[in-house]
């Protein structure tokens, strides 16, 4: 990872972004870190988002793993540039009971054109933690030009 990022309001810049999608503000996402290549995201339970009461849906849970992932690598892009995922592999390995979810997605590989991330996803029960899923995110960087 680069010692500092190549956009010195990063963290802004990826919160804002992120945030104004209307499927985070569908969800619920919030950030609890944005660090260099490190995002972490949370969404609290609701009945909404189960498909029985007290689990989380897994199509949540790959959104949450998903936007994880893909902020992580907007945090190391140059100002004006944006994310868009190409691809993304999620594997649920617990059942997500519990009262919130944690996604802490982080970049494994920058690049110039594609960029790779993880998102490992915690359901919190009981204030207890425990790994539910896992993904492997791939972005495609781009640049927004003023006016396109």
């Amino acid at each position: 990872m680069p010692d500092r990022p190549a956009n010195p309001d990063y963290a802004k810049s990826v919160r804002e972004a992120v945030l104004a999608m209307p499927a985070a503000q569908l969800f619920g996402f919030d950030f609890t870190r944005i660090e260099p290549g490190i995002t972490e995201l949370t969404l609290p339970y609701r009945d909404a988002l189960s498909f029985r009461p007290g689990f989380f849906q897994g199509a949540i849970i790959g959104s949450l793993a998903d936007f994880a992932g893909a902020s992580s690598a907007g945090t190391l892009l140059p100002p004006g540039w944006f994310v868009s995922t190409v691809d993304y592999d999620v594997r649920i390995i617990a059942p997500a009971q519990g009262d919130r979810l944690i996604a802490r997605g982080r970049v494994v590989k920058p690049g110039a054109t594609l960029s790779f991330a993880q998102a490992d996803v915690f359901v919190v029960r009981a204030g207890r933690e425990t790994q539910c899923a896992m993904a492997f995110v791939t972005t495609r960087n781009f640049e927004v030009k003023p006016g396109a």
